[in-house]
C-alpha cells in the first residue's frame, strides 16, 4: 500500500530527499497545500510561515546538492507549538497578552531545529497560555481532532498533536507541564515524548510553572519523535534548569525484544477511569504479555498526595500572572482566569511541603525501576471528548495519571495502543528511569511493532467553522 507523502515517516522521507527522487522544496509545496486545504477544518495552525517555508526548504536542497547534510531532520517540515518564541514571528502563547509579540530571537529548542535543517512550517494553536487540556482557545479558536472532528485534540499542546496526526506536519514540539505533549498525544493517535526534566532547553519558552515545565516531540512514530528529541537536547547555560547530562549515546530506540523487557502496573490508581480506555490498554497489555514481556505488579506510597503536589505547583503560574490578573483581568478566558483564581486557594505552606512530597516522589519512582525497565499505564483514562459535551471529570482525568511524572521529572512517552468504539485513539504511557530516555524510547518502538497503530491515520475532508477569531 502506497503512503501519501504527507503521512511518511521521517527516516523514510529522508531517504528519499537524500537520493534526488524528491527536494525539500517540493516537498514544503506538497505540506503547505496541505495545510492550506486543512487548516481551517483543524485549526491547527495560528501562523504558516509558508515564505520562511520555502526559504528554507531551497537552502536544504542546495546544501545537500554542495555536499553538507545536516543530518535526519535535514530538510523535513515540522511545525512549534506557539508558545516557542520565533525570531521575526508572531508569539501569542495562545493568548491576548501576547498577541502582538513578534520577538527578536529564537528559543533555543527552535535554534536546534534550524541548525538540525528542519522546516519550519509554522506556529501552532494551544490552550491559552498552556494551561488547560482541551485547546478550546477563546481568541483563536477551537482545535479539533482529526479522528473525530466534533472533539477536541486534548491539549494544551493540541494545535502540535493535530498537525502531525492530520499530515500537516512531519513531527512538532509541544510543552508539557501537566500532560500537555502526552495527553494531546494519546487522543489524536501519535507519539509524545516528555524527556527527563532538564534535558531539553526552555530558553525562550513561554513558562506556565517553571519547576514542572518540560519540552518535547511529537511524531507520528516513537524513531521519528526520538529523531526530534536527538536535535533539540542538549545542555544549555542560559537556561537555569538545564541539566548537563551525558547523551552521547544518543537517543536511536535500536531494537529490544520484548523477553528482555519487564513491564511494571502499578494497578491502584493509574488504572482508575472510563472502563473502555482502561480495556483497551489492559488489551495492549494482554499483546505485549503474548509476545514475550514480562509483566510485574509493583506499587507507590500515597500517589494522591503526589497528584495533590503536582496541582499545588501551579502556583507558580499565579506568580507569573498574578500583577494581571489584578489589574486587567479581561485579558485572561474565563476557563485561565478561573484556573489562576483557583490556584491561589494554596498556600505558601502547602508549597513548601509538595516541594518536600516531590523530592520523596522522585525517589520512590526511581526505586520502581530496580523491580522493572519501564512502568506502563493509560495516558490517560478517558479518550478525546466532544467538544460542547465534555463530562464533568475530563478535565481532572486527562492529567491525573501524566501529571505525577512532570512532578518527579521522569521520561514519560504516550505510545497509540487501541481505538474506542466512537473511534478516537487511545494510548499508553511507558515511563523510565531518570536520563534514561533512550530506553524508554526502545521499549516504546518494541511495543509499537506489535500493536499496530503506525499505519493508521484519520481521513479527512476540508470542513467550514466558523469559530476561530481574530485575537
Amino acid at each position: 500500500m502506497t503512503v501519501p507523502v504527507h503521512f511518511e515517516t521521517i527516516d523514510r522521507i529522508g531517504e528519499q530527499i537524500r537520493a534526488g527522487e524528491l527536494s525539500a522544496e517540493a516537498l514544503t509545496i506538497a505540506m503547505l497545500d496541505r495545510i492550506a486545504e486543512l487548516n481551517e477544518t483543524v485549526n491547527a495552525y495560528i501562523t504558516v510561515t509558508d515564505d520562511l517555508a520555502l526559504d528554507q526548504a531551497r537552502q536544504a536542497d542546495t546544501e545537500l546538492r554542495d555536499g553538507h547534510d545536516r543530518g535526519p531532520l535535514h530538510g523535513i517540515p515540522v511545525a512549534v507549538k506557539d508558545l516557542f518564541a520565533t525570531s521575526g514571528i508572531r508569539t501569542t502563547g495562545g493568548s491576548r497578552m501576547f498577541e502582538n509579540w513578534v520577538p527578536g530571537h529564537d528559543a533555543t529548542a527552535v535554534t536546534r531545529l534550524r541548525e538540525a535543517g528542519a522546516v519550519l512550517l509554522g506556529k501552532t494553536g494551544l490552550h491559552e497560555l498552556a494551561y488547560g487540556t482541551t485547546s478550546i482557545n477563546p481568541f483563536f479558536g477551537t482545535i479539533r481532532n482529526p479522528w473525530s472532528l466534533a472533539r477536541d485534540p486534548g491539549g494544551s499542546s493540541g494545535g502540535s498533536a493535530a498537525a502531525v496526526a492530520a499530515g500537516m506536519a512531519f513531527a512538532a514540539l509541544g510543552t508539557d507541564t501537566g500532560c500537555s505533549i502526552r495527553q494531546p498525544a494519546h487522543c489524536c493517535g501519535i507519539v509524545g515524548h516528555k524527556p527527563t526534566f532538564g534535558l531539553v532547553s526552555k530558553t525562550g519558552v513561554l513558562p506556565l510553572a517553571r519547576s514542572m515545565d518540560h519540552v518535547g516531540p511529537m511524531a507520528r512514530t516513537v524513531r521519528d519523535t526520538a529523531t526530534v528529541l536527538e536535535a533539540i537536547a542538549g545542555y544549555d547555560p542560559t537556561d537555569p534548569y538545564s541539566v548537563d547530562a551525558d547523551i552521547s549515546e544518543g537517543f536511536e530506540p535500536t531494537r529490544r525484544e520484548l523477553p528482555m523487557i519487564r513491564f511494571g502496573i502499578v494497578r491502584r490508581y493509574f488504572f482508575e477511569g472510563y472502563d473502555e480506555v482502561v480495556d483497551l490498554v489492559d488489551a495492549a497489555v494482554d499483546v505485549l504479555r503474548e509476545n514475550g514481556a514480562k509483566v510485574v505488579d509493583v506499587d507507590l506510597p500515597d500517589i494522591e498526595g503526589a497528584f495533590s503536589a503536582s496541582r499545588t505547583m501551579f502556583l507558580e503560574a499565579l506568580a507569573l500572572y498574578e500583577e494581571d490578573l489584578r489589574s486587567r483581568p479581561e485579558i485572561f478566558g474565563a476557563d485561565t482566569r478561573d484556573k489562576l483564581i483557583r490556584s491561589g486557594e494554596r498556600s505558601v505552606t502547602d508549597y513548601a511541603k509538595a516541594q518536600h512530597t516531590r523530592v520523596q516522589f522522585r525517589a520512590e519512582v526511581e526505586a520502581l525501576f530496580e523491580q522493572c525497565d519501564v512502568l506502563l499505564a493509560p495516558t490517560s483514562t478517558i479518550a478525546a471528548a466532544p467538544i460542547d459535551s465534555r463530562p464533568a471529570d475530563y478535565a481532572t482525568l486527562s492529567f491525573r495519571n501524566t501529571g505525577l511524572f512532570d512532578l518527579s521529572g521522569h521520561p514519560s512517552i504516550s505510545v497509540p495502543c487501541g481505538m474506542t468504539r466512537a473511534g478516537v485513539p487511545v494510548g499508553m504511557m511507558l515511563t523510565g528511569p531518570l536520563f534514561r530516555d533512550r530506553q524508554v524510547f526502545q521499549v516504546a518502538r518494541a511495543c509499537e511493532e506489535v500493536l499496530g497503530m503506525v499505519d493508521r491515520h484519520p481521513e479527512l475532508e476540508p470542513v467550514h467553522f466558523d469559530d476561530r477569531l481574530s485575537a
